[in-house]
């Protein structure tokens, strides 16, 4: 007994173990999300502010597109429209992504724990009975067969594994990291979810629009054709002018099928979002014809904010941990694993069950060392550098993306609003000529070539302007999803606050 205490003491003193082999993580500093830059406000909205900066007193600037207000939770009810609320919730319950995303951050939980399991000691029970009979020769009988007998074994063993260089410790950190970022990959799944069924409602509603506009263009064409019959019969045009109107009719309707088409394909979409069948497709939405936008200003925060909010940089900052962790992991297989075992036992024949003679135990470490003499152990750390490395490069090439991606949203929403201004000032004016173009034409005196002119230049006005209405729609869409808001929830938003790192020296982040 004395013996086994000298053990056990020596077994303690080992469990003092060193610092985890390996780097530290932190974020590094030459990381593209710890530049300065990164933090400021977009470009768009410094442009809008030198803008309103450079305004004369008698010039009246025109109302900014942005709002530097922090993006709500819940982005899509900006829209203020109940239907695309409901889809979105539908979505975000039933999408088969996120049940996929939901049961892949299962299993990598599933492996911490697997990991942390290591942390423990672990217990084994063996034992069963027999009939027969050992060798003469094990039992000292030569030349004599001990007699067939009913016997037995039972065991119990208990190890643990001293944690001398912290490779249990490295792993553990980094199967916990992974995980985090599995939940990342879950939220950024929620936002693209919340995003398309956004796009697909918009864009169904949206065609409807447009196909109102171009069928109010059919019917205007098929009033003028009639003015034209009309003339025609009492002589005073000629069937040529007939036939340009029905023409014009003609090319007027082509333009209807590919916007029905168009329709369709965004209420497939939307009901594959929602987990249902194609052909379960909302029925209520092909008639829909008011597609929602955000009035006013949108609230877009700045790159600081951005950096926080975005599930794909958590991610990647969150696998650059992992990479880094398993460095150490690596290292450690450089240096010798120590596991306490304790043990006892009892075997012999069951008459004799119980008794002193049958009982054994033991106590004592297990040292298991693979020299590191052929290169393996090298390989491996040389392996999980460069995988860390290539972590470090992604982390900075997601930062640099989503910045590039929100700057580019930013941009072509505020272009396309020039353009939908120009478009509805130039639809006015045709309208305008097409009115006067078609009085003169009634009155004789202009021809038809020029009425039909107008005409034309009136229904293309009136497509590009509803084009551009649905293109202004789609933008919106498209800029809270660069922005990567939609994700957010009372667990989800303690895991932002707590499972990044990446942006420590960004305003308002908690420090892990």
């Amino acid at each position: 007994m004395k013996r086994a205490l000298t053990i056990l003491a020596a077994a303690a003193l080992a469990a003092c173990s060193t610092a985890p082999k390996g780097p530290d993580y932190q974020v590094p500093a030459e990381a593209a999300v710890m530049k300065p830059a990164a933090a400021q406000p977009f470009l768009e909205q410094q442009r809008a502010a030198r803008s309103a900066q450079s305004a004369g007193p008698a010039e009246a600037a025109a109302p900014a597109p942005f709002d530097s207000a922090p993006l709500p939770p819940h982005w899509w009810r900006l829209f203020q429209d109940e239907t695309l609320d409901a889809l979105v919730e539908k979505a975000l319950a039933r999408n088969t992504d996120l049940r996929q995303a939901a049961a892949n951050l299962e299993r990598v939980q599933a492996l911490e724990s697997e990991a942390r399991g290591g942390e423990k000691p672990s217990i084994s029970v063996n034992g069963g009975p027999s009939f027969g009979h050992p060798s003469g020769l094990s039992m000292l009988r030569k030349d004599d067969v001990p007699p067939d007998t009913y016997r037995y074994s039972a065991g119990v063993g208990l190890s643990y594994q001293l944690d001398l260089f912290g490779q249990i410790r490295r792993a553990i950190e980094s199967t916990h990291a992974s995980a985090e970022a599995a939940a990342a990959a879950l939220d950024l799944v929620k936002v693209n979810v919340a995003a398309g069924t956004a796009r697909a409602y918009a864009e169904a509603c949206a065609t409807g629009q447009r196909l109102d506009s171009a069928t109010h263009s059919v019917e205007l064409q098929r009033e003028a054709l009639e003015v034209t019959e009309k003339l025609q019969r009492a002589g005073r045009v000629g069937e040529i002018d007939a036939a340009r109107a029905r023409s014009q009719v003609q090319q007027l309707q082509a333009a209807l099928p590919p916007l029905i088409a168009q329709r369709q394909s965004a209420l497939y979409r939307l009901a594959t979002l929602t987990g249902e069948l194609p052909a379960d497709f909302p029925r209520e939405l092909a008639q829909c014809h008011i597609a929602p936008h955000v009035a006013g200003a949108i609230p877009v925060g700045d790159g600081a904010a951005l950096l926080r909010r975005r599930p794909d940089i958590r991610q990647a900052e969150r696998e650059l941990h992992a990479a880094t962790a398993r460095i150490g992991v690596a290292i450690a297989d450089r240096y010798p694993k120590i596991t306490l075992g304790l043990s006892a036992g009892s075997s012999g024949t069951l008459a004799g069950f119980g008794k002193s003679d049958t009982l054994s135990w033991s106590l004592g470490p297990l040292i298991s060392w693979t020299l590191p003499d052929n290169g393996i152990a090298d390989a491996r750390i040389a392996q999980a550098e460069a995988g860390t490395r290539q972590a470090a490069a992604r982390f900075d090439g997601v930062v640099l993306n989503a910045l590039r991606e929100t700057e580019t949203a930013l941009n072509q929403y505020a272009r396309e609003l020039d353009r939908r201004a120009a478009l509805q000032g130039a639809r006015d004016e045709a309208a305008l000529v097409a009115r006067q173009a078609r009085r003169l034409y009634q009155g004789g005196k202009v021809g038809y070539l020029d009425a039909l002119d107008a005409e034309r230049a009136l229904a293309a006005n009136d497509a590009a302007l509803a084009a551009s209405e649905a293109t202004l729609i789609d933008e919106q869409v498209q800029l809270f999803l660069a922005l990567g808001g939609g994700w957010e929830s009372a667990g989800a938003g303690a895991r932002a606050t707590a499972g990044t790192q990446a942006a420590a020296r960004l305003p308002s982040t908690a420090r892990k």
